[in-house]
């Protein structure tokens, strides 16, 4: 059949019937909230390069969950931005470490109503500011891989709910799921940067995290731009190894990597809206380009309908009220 019979204007006529009609629907409970969290006390630091965001003590964040969780938020993503840094990075797992002391914190006021996922890299953590063991100028990978075992088991006796390696060191969710089952924390899931590019957008993270490397770039261990059969390869390898959720980063300029990784795995995918994405979108908005709340929202509900489960976005508190406040 075909006009005048067909008419698919009339399921769009009113916003009732769009939202009757619609096949992507994005909540609240999809997002997870990246917190940046610091060593002082009471501090509250805005990272200029994204307006909206803060280094945070702990204190401080676990009032920003807060609002997380009210707006309907479940899961946080943690960052920590130690006092002090060395050539291992090995604030990464100590027992009163940035992380560890956040972790315990939220996990105290918020228990199981909150999720706390922690990133774990060496890249925050590293006087050099890379995401393994250097040595003169390379990163090596194996011996990176007992340091991140180190901060995963750390991060879970802490009591994180999940660990996110986004290290890209090859075969490091094997060496960490090993590492946690052997300290009892077999229940304890992973959710890997699976294919993690090496891309532009991540400037402005690396102003928040203070992780951007004192020499060279991560372009010999994160994935090139270029490659999307090898970012599925990297995909299976890592459920191979044991991820329970995969995640492809950055998310807008790889939507066809999502929706390729949602075919391929039932396993849930996550998406990673980073920083680059967010800051860009806050200047056109605040230069009157772009309307933001109709912005965000359309590029978020963009990356669900890729085929992301899960979207980690620093829009996330801004989209939970929007959504929940939506007639």
């Amino acid at each position: 059949m075909n006009f005048p019979i067909t008419r698919k204007r009339r399921l769009r006529k009113t916003e009732r019937l769009r939202e009757a009609m619609a096949e992507t629907h994005l909540r609240p409970a999809d997002l997870i909230y990246p917190l940046f969290i610091n060593d002082e006390q009471h501090s509250r630091v805005a990272v200029l390069s994204m307006p909206g965001i803060y280094q945070n003590s702990v204190n401080n964040a676990v009032i920003e969950a807060g609002k997380a969780l009210e707006a309907g938020i479940r899961a946080v993503l943690v960052f920590g931005i130690p006092s002090e840094k060395d050539q291992e990075g090995s604030s990464a797992w100590f027992e009163q470490g940035v992380v560890q002391r956040a972790i315990r914190e939220l996990k105290r006021q918020f228990g199981k109503d909150l999720m706390v996922i922690a990133d774990t890299c060496l890249c925050e953590y590293t006087s050099h500011g890379h995401c393994g063991v250097l040595l003169e100028g390379r990163v090596l990978n194996d011996p990176s891989l007992e340091l991140l075992a180190r901060t995963a088991v750390s991060q879970a006796e802490a009591g994180a709910d999940m660990i996110a390696p986004s290290d890209m060191m090859d075969g490091r969710v094997a060496y960490i799921r090993d590492a946690l089952d052997d300290a009892g924390y077999d229940d304890t899931p992973i959710m890997a940067y699976s294919a993690k590019y090496a891309s532009a957008l991540y400037g402005p993270f690396r102003d928040a995290a203070e992780s951007t490397p004192a020499s060279g770039d991560r372009k010999g261990y994160q994935m090139d731009p270029r490659n999307a059969r090898e970012a599925l390869e990297e995909v299976s390898l890592d459920i191979q190894e044991g991820a329970d959720i995969v995640m492809v980063k950055p998310a807008l300029p790889y939507l066809d990597i999502i929706s390729q990784v949602r075919k391929m795995t039932n396993l849930p995918v996550a998406a990673y809206n980073v920083s680059g994405e967010y800051s860009m979108v806050k200047a056109a908005a605040a230069n009157g380009w772009l309307d933001e709340k109709a912005t965000v929202l359309e590029l978020l509900t963009g990356i669900k309908r890729a085929g992301a489960d899960l979207i980690i976005s620093y829009h996330a508190l801004d989209a939970a009220a929007w959504l929940k406040s939506a007639p």
